[in-house]
């Protein structure tokens, strides 16, 4: 009787350390997620504030930039105030913002080929010896990147970059549709249309990586716009080849040129054709209508950190004519 009560005891003093480990366990358990969710929250939390605050820069910037459109926008130059970059320190993190002019660089869907009219079937602008002279910049544009680009790695990425963009499916000379990209090891297709932002350019036809990150300082993509307007006075010495590219000067030439622009710039286009080395260039009326002293598109680059929480965006803004500034495309990441 005694030894059967001793087991009995013993098997209750098991059963009783067997709950009291699972309700150890279940209470670590619970704790670290308590813990994880708490974690998880402040993240959210400062995430978000981070996010809002990168809002709050660009609803500055988009007053900003129609303030200087209505007492300046006439003449858009680097020694303006929008030029400055922003640093705005805050309890627990700051802003910093950066507006860069658009049309300082080369429009990739300025290579696009705008189809004819619907109603009429008479092409606008666009037409083929209008594409033929951009893609001559483009080409001018090509041969001023280090490492040098081969001269028939050039015609195969400007043909490329032209198939790329039309609506078509038929390779133009040198260039590449469906049927190559189809081919790859991992296959895709040519978008036909305008690009949305200029990393697209990796995936086009000809396009190499030794060179690449040198292009890609020197062009840009407006959204769903194939305009070609270069602000002379915006365009800085260090990326003359735009300016190189759609002359025809050379690269010492183009800088020559941006160096007589004074601190204010020109102040007007006629001004900036009028250089003698420009006027000794016999630009056509096509490559005349690319220059401009004035801006409508412009980027904002933020980047706003709030306690342990980073947020990059960056902003993308239109002039109208009537000079309304609205957002037409939002990037974010979080580095």
């Amino acid at each position: 009787m005694n030894q059967s009560k001793q087991n009995q005891q013993g098997v209750a003093l098991i059963i009783v350390l067997l709950i009291v480990a699972i309700v150890s366990v279940l209470a670590t358990e619970m704790g670290g997620r308590l813990q994880l969710q708490i974690k998880r929250a402040s993240n959210i939390k400062e995430n978000n504030q981070a996010y809002w605050y990168a809002m709050g820069a660009e609803q500055y910037a988009r007053k900003s930039i129609k303030q200087l459109m209505d007492e300046d926008g006439e003449v858009i130059h680097l020694e303006q105030p929008w030029n400055q970059e922003f640093i705005y320190p805050i309890q627990g993190g700051g802003i910093q913002a950066q507006l860069i002019d658009m049309q300082s660089c080369f429009n990739l869907n300025a290579l696009k080929v705008t189809q004819p009219s619907v109603n009429n079937n008479i092409p606008n602008a666009n037409n083929s010896l209008t594409l033929i002279e951009k893609k001559t910049a483009f080409e001018r544009l090509l041969r001023s990147i280090e490492p040098e680009i081969s001269s028939y790695n050039i015609d195969i990425l400007r043909d490329s970059l032209v198939d790329w963009l039309d609506e078509d499916n038929n390779p133009t000379q040198l260039g590449a549709e469906d049927s190559e990209y189809e081919s790859r090891q991992f296959p895709y297709v040519a978008a036909n249309n305008f690009m949305v932002h200029k990393s697209e350019l990796r995936m086009v036809n000809g396009v190499e990586v030794p060179w690449l990150r040198e292009l890609l300082t020197l062009v840009c993509v407006l959204p769903n716009d194939n305009l070609f307007k270069i602000n002379v006075n915006t365009v800085s010495e260090k990326n003359a080849a735009v300016i190189s590219a759609a002359t025809g000067l050379d690269l010492s030439g183009a800088r020559s040129v941006l160096a007589t622009r004074g601190e204010k710039g020109f102040q007007t286009t006629q001004e900036f054709l009028s250089e003698p080395s420009i006027q000794a260039l016999t630009l056509s009326a096509e490559q005349k209508t690319w220059f401009d002293v004035k801006t409508s598109h412009f980027i904002l680059h933020t980047k706003t950190k709030y306690n342990n929480s980073t947020f990059v965006m960056q902003s993308l803004f239109k002039v109208d004519a009537s000079n309304n500034v609205t957002v037409i495309r939002r990037e974010f990441s979080g580095s």
